[in-house]
């Protein structure tokens, strides 16, 4: 069996519609996480619908007008590596959108 070593997972709740200062904001946490700080990995997730804290429900649904589906940036590297990058974060994403929990990577 390989040997456990401690990481940190970190996800980020974001729809299509949030930006960036340039692209939206999803281009701009992905270049940060892979050029920036290349960091372990990534994974981006696409939901087919969700709500956050004002309720407003984001859905694919053919009665919809307005497409704005839910978007989770998925990340883990060592814990020093993640609290390098959410410090970063936290200045870009609406608050209360970035979880960080401990893990053990085999």
């Amino acid at each position: 069996m390989p040997e456990a070593q401690s990481v940190a997972v970190a996800r980020i709740y974001l729809t299509e519609a949030d930006h960036g200062a340039h692209k939206t904001l999803r281009q701009e946490i992905f270049t940060i996480l892979h050029e920036q700080h290349r960091v372990r990995g990534v994974t981006v997730f696409r939901g087919i619908a969700g709500f956050g804290d004002s309720g407003e429900v984001h859905a694919s649904d053919i009665l919809r007008l307005k497409v704005d589906l839910p978007i989770v940036i998925e990340f883990f590297d060592q814990p020093a590596v993640v609290d390098e990058v959410i410090k970063l974060l936290v200045k870009m994403v609406p608050e209360g959108r970035i979880l960080r929990w401990s893990a053990t990577c085999f």
